[in-house]
């Protein structure tokens, strides 16, 4: 079994520091340096948007300044790891959220307007495009895990479970971690139980791609992530983890670069992420 020790960890803080955007440096203070929180959520803040959304490539292959739902994944993400789970930004961007809400509940995988500024050719959307379990079930589950009571809540729960206990075709592998995601957090726990055990064998299937890895479903061992895998399956993935840290100090990633700004962006979000996974497996060495 292999451990990250200090000397590694000083090694990805050089990374950060040479590499890492600000918002990825101040996550990796406050997590791995023992920094405050007030300075992580300084940087969100640059991102934020008068309608409550996110964007100026806080998701790092938007590039537009407009919002976008993933970006407000994001930014939830970063308010609950600096402890701001009841900051008003959280109220902000429900509002956003039920602002561009389709129909059926859902909210779109990418809204129209990327077309207006730089993007990666994989976020592609009709004129009119429905809402989608990703990243809807993953807003709703995060949403929930901050606390929040907001009525965007009630109708993308509802979307959330109809596709949940009535989909017809296999998950891709993002539309698993929404999925997973919506299920760790939901209030109603017993239907959770019973949607993941119906859902275990699909989700099983598809919790992979050509750039994930079984960690990116279970970056910590307490959710359900980590009932699709064996332990001797995570052990490996962690060991293998750890030496796939770079020369430079960083993580590197497997999914297309196609603009040269976007690989030291995504490697700094990335090797935050990665430290976080290991640590959260004990993989740390105190």
């Amino acid at each position: 079994m292999k451990f990250l020790d200090h000397t590694d960890l000083d090694r990805a803080a050089a990374f950060m520091r040479l590499n890492g955007r600000l918002i990825d440096r101040r996550r990796f203070a406050l997590h791995f340096r023992g920094g405050p929180a007030a300075p992580v959520l300084a940087a969100l803040r640059a991102y934020e948007n008068p309608d409550g959304g996110y964007g100026h490539a806080l998701e790092p292959d938007l590039r537009g300044e407009g919002s976008q739902p993933v970006p407000a994944q994001h930014a939830l993400e970063f308010l609950h790891e600096a402890g701001a789970d009841g900051d008003p930004a959280v109220t902000r961007i429900g509002d956003y959220l039920a602002s561009i809400t389709a129909a059926d509940g859902g909210v779109p995988f990418v809204l129209p307007t990327v077309r207006d500024a730089p993007h990666a050719p994989w976020w592609q959307t009709p004129d009119d495009p429905p809402g989608s379990i990703n990243p809807t079930a993953t807003l709703a589950g995060l949403l929930y895990r901050a606390g929040a009571g907001h009525p965007w809540l009630g109708p993308a729960t509802d979307f959330c479970w109809r596709h949940v206990e009535n989909a017809e075709t296999e998950p891709g592998a993002y539309d698993v971690l929404a999925i997973l995601a919506f299920l760790d957090h939901v209030p109603d726990r017993g239907r959770a139980e019973a949607a993941f055990t119906r859902l275990h064998d699909a989700l099983a299937a598809n919790a992979h791609s050509d750039h994930q890895s079984p960690l990116d479903f279970v970056p910590h061992p307490g959710g359900y992530g980590r009932r699709l895998f064996t332990g001797d399956v995570i052990d490996a993935e962690l060991d293998a983890l750890i030496e796939a840290q770079g020369d430079d100090g960083g993580w590197d990633v497997e999914f297309p670069i196609w603009t040269p700004i976007t690989r030291p962006e995504w490697r700094g979000f990335v090797t935050v992420e990665r430290l976080r996974t290991l640590r959260a497996h004990g993989r740390l060495k105190p």
